[in-house]
């Protein structure tokens, strides 16, 4: 995996990582362009959102672990449901999403979940 700068945002580099040929954008370097406080992690809990990822991942992974999928929409929206990319990604064997540690670290997604991530969060990103 490579890490490349694609795009500057109010001057906040925003990191991308191709793997197999396909790019997956740092939604962590998305959330420092934003201001104001939000976090992936609430992201991740709107219903709309994890049924985005669902239909994502029944279109491009054969191996979508669709029964922890129905657990996982089954609690999004609750206030004190919670939800971190690591998790998502063990629990559905998902390929959409991805958590990385060390140096260019943090939680990346495939351009087109980034796409989608950065509309919901401003307007600047469309």
């Amino acid at each position: 995996m490579s890490k490349k700068t694609i795009l500057d945002v109010k001057g906040i580099a925003i990191g991308v990582l191709d793997q197999n040929g396909h790019k997956y954008i740092s939604l962590t370097d998305m959330l420092k362009a934003k201001d104001g406080d939000y976090f992936i992690s609430d992201w991740l809990r709107n219903r709309n959102t994890i049924e985005f990822l669902g239909v994502w991942e029944s279109v491009y992974n054969p191996h979508f672990n669709y029964g922890e999928f129905d657990i996982i929409k089954s609690n999004a929206g609750l206030n004190s449901y919670r939800l971190s990319v690591k998790e998502w990604v063990e629990k559905t064997n998902a390929i959409g999403l991805k958590a990385t540690a060390g140096r260019y670290g943090g939680s990346f997604a495939h351009s087109d979940i980034a796409f989608e991530f950065g509309f919901q969060q401003s307007l600047k990103f469309t």
